[in-house]
């Protein structure tokens, strides 16, 4: 099936899904296959369950005598050609977001401040890859007057797949840095990748990028662009400082000789650059100054990005997403400068980093035998590899039985490693 004529079958449904466990009345559902599962088995059940019409790309699983299951080719690429297909009807103005560290919180910042003017459609939690951003793109209605899509990639090549489904209008790359090395090979490696975003806009022309000044990377590859500059240099379209962070992130900013100061519940000096990405992108679409603030007081992060839990014994900044060598720096390097009794840093593995796995982790524990926190506690076999005198448990169960024999009392924890070391669940034992 040609996809114009999928679109118009698309058209007539409630949304798609990629799940026959959620089978909404009157949607689509296509048959994604992954290494344990083939949604094409589910394609009945799915038209059972309530969908509309069922995308298949096994012939087994269609049937001319059933004309509500589609077969295509291929089921994967027919979501990214059909959410092309619909992103360029739709001629919604759209913001491609890209980046190391920061790109969740940023993205979430900016479709907040832009949510103070417009309707605005934006990648929800990580829908980031090569299967998320097409559905978030599906999820596009003819209401929306702009798109914040996140970008996330581990390996060369998938941002710029990723930028030819979506064909972002703008674009703002967070930063680079040292993370997925396993997949990208080297930090060159990750620059160019987070830098196809910059080369897809360059293509199209007359496209503006929004960049943080003082990042050399950045500025390195932002040639032929129009760049909108944000950062702590005085004079460019927004400037802004820290003013305090203990723990969460006051900062002042000021543009064009008007100056404001925000109190944020954002924890880390690090969120300086994400905030300030979004009053940038705020003010160049004309959401007043009020409001950008307002949005950006407002906000509250989630998802176990640098969130700051109390709980009956202890005060934990729990920053258990995600983690590579530049965020558990910055991480480790705020939570030194937090003034607060007692500080215990419990730390996971870094993972994805290849061969230079060792020497970044080993980093981590140079850096943290300069920052005097009174307890240290590092979880993984990565960081039990290291030279160090600090307590080392295989996993986060080993922690939480120790936590059980000897809980904490009193002290201030930073929670930080990888997603897969699954520290997110510790709180509940502190």
């Amino acid at each position: 099936m040609e996809i114009e004529e999928l679109y118009s079958r698309f058209t007539e449904c409630n949304g798609l899904t990629t799940d026959s466990r959620h089978c909404p009345e009157g949607s689509m559902f296509l048959a994604l296959k992954g290494e344990t599962f083939n949604g094409n088995a589910f394609a009945a059940q799915s038209l059972a369950q309530g969908c509309r019409y069922a995308v298949v790309d096994e012939p087994q699983y269609a049937s001319p005598e059933n004309p509500r299951i589609i077969l295509v080719d291929n089921c994967l690429e027919t979501l990214q050609k059909l959410a092309n297909y619909h992103r360029r009807r739709l001629g919604t103005r759209m913001i491609g977001v890209t980046g190391t560290n920061g790109k969740t919180t940023t993205k979430e910042l900016i479709a907040t401040v832009l949510g103070e003017k417009f309707k605005v459609l934006y990648t929800q939690g990580n829908f980031n890859n090569h299967i998320g951003v097409p559905l978030t793109l599906l999820r596009l209605k003819p209401e929306h007057e702009m798109a914040v899509i996140e970008m996330g990639a581990n390996h060369p090549g998938e941002i710029k797949t990723l930028v030819h489904i979506a064909e972002p209008d703008y674009g703002i790359i967070t930063n680079v840095g040292k993370a997925h090395l396993q997949g990208f090979g080297s930090f060159e490696g990750v620059i160019r990748t987070k830098g196809e975003l910059y080369d897809f806009l360059r293509e199209k022309g007359n496209s503006t990028i929004f960049i943080q000044n003082e990042n050399p990377y950045l500025n390195k590859i932002a040639t032929g662009l129009t760049c909108v500059r944000y950062g702590q240099t005085p004079g460019l379209d927004v400037t802004g400082k820290v003013v305090s962070c203990s723990p969460f992130l006051r900062f002042s900013w000021t543009a064009e000789g008007t100056s404001h100061e925000v109190q944020t519940h954002l924890i880390g000096s690090y969120n300086l650059d994400n905030a300030l990405a979004a009053v940038t992108i705020g003010r160049y679409f004309g959401v007043e100054d009020a409001k950008i603030c307002h949005a950006l007081s407002s906000y509250v992060p989630q998802n176990n990005r640098s969130q700051l839990v109390h709980t009956a014994s202890n005060t934990l900044i729990v920053d258990a997403y995600n983690a590579n060598p530049t965020s558990m720096m910055a991480a480790l390097e705020n939570f030194r400068q937090m003034e607060a009794a007692h500080k215990v840093a419990i730390l996971g593995d870094m993972k994805e980093l290849g061969e230079g796995s060792h020497e970044e982790h080993q980093k981590v524990v140079d850096f943290l035998k300069e920052c005097g926190f009174e307890r240290v506690m590092l979880v993984g076999p990565e960081f039990g590899g290291t030279s160090s005198s600090f307590e080392h448990y295989k996993d986060v169960k080993e922690v939480e039985a120790l936590l059980a024999a000897h809980p904490l009392q009193g002290c201030c924890v930073l929670v930080k490693g990888s997603n897969s070391m699954k520290l997110s669940e510790l709180p509940a034992s502190l």
